[in-house]
């Protein structure tokens, strides 16, 4: 099936994708720091560039995108055109967060997570309850941590 835009809006359309300050890292940030927590910011010595970074509690915190990171959610669709392109892009993303958490807690990080679909869509947590958990997680011991959608 042929693209239903001209190539020169799609490529306007992609540029306009943002890798930082998502709807999602936004409100993530916003809440804790209202908790009281600090952090630094997509961190470029750490692997990965970790979305928050907790230094004092050794843990830092990815806000991914459902359809960026191939999350198996109902929030995410194999395209349908350019279907090769799409899944060597969506697979080395997969690969690369593996990596980066391998080297993140090799070198003694704590990993937390929080998938765009447990902040929006039909299977969302209330945002209370996702920042109460990742709350609670920073001031635990555990090592790693994961927050996705809920089911219906």
């Amino acid at each position: 099936m042929a693209d239903v835009v001209p190539p020169h809006v799609r490529s306007r359309m992609m540029a306009g994708i943002r890798g930082t300050d998502t709807r999602p890292e936004l409100a993530l940030r916003r809440g804790l720091h209202r908790l009281g927590f600090r952090f630094r910011l997509h961190d470029r010595k750490l692997p990965g560039k970790p979305d928050l970074v907790f230094p004092r509690y050794r843990a830092v915190l990815f806000a991914h995108g459902c359809y960026w990171h191939g999350h198996d959610c109902h929030l995410f669709r194999w395209p349908q055109t350019r279907q090769d392109f799409w899944r060597q892009k969506i697979e080395r993303n997969r690969e690369v967060d593996t990596r980066t958490e391998r080297e993140l807690t090799a070198t003694g990080w704590r990993i937390g997570i929080v998938w765009e679909c447990a902040l929006k869509g039909r299977h969302r947590l209330p945002f209370d309850e996702v920042l109460n958990q990742c709350a609670a997680w920073l001031c635990s011991e555990r090592s790693r941590m994961e927050i996705r959608g809920g089911a219906a």
